[in-house]
């Protein structure tokens, strides 16, 4: 694997342990794909750090768990907006 993607994938995965960021927050702010970068963190990097990839891969499946709630919430924030209910 080159060295420059190593560098990239293992950046990302500090990311992300770091700052509990969503896959889509992540790609967002590195400028890749969602596939991108849900590709590197739950394939390439488990070949490149492992124990690194069994902590990133936690956070993940909290983030997994959750995204209803952020859904439902983003709804309600959208609703609220345009109804003018919001304070």
């Amino acid at each position: 694997m080159k060295e420059e993607l190593s560098t990239r994938i293992l950046q990302v995965a500090q990311h992300i342990l770091e700052t509990h960021d969503t896959i889509r927050k992540t790609a967002q702010i590195y400028g890749y794909s969602k596939s991108t970068i849900h590709h590197d963190v739950s394939i390439k990097l488990k070949k490149i750090d492992f124990p690194l990839y069994m902590k990133l891969k936690k956070i993940l499946d909290e983030n997994f768990a959750d995204k209803h709630l952020r859904g439902g919430q983003a709804t309600k924030e959208k609703y609220e907006l345009i109804n003018g209910t919001k304070d």
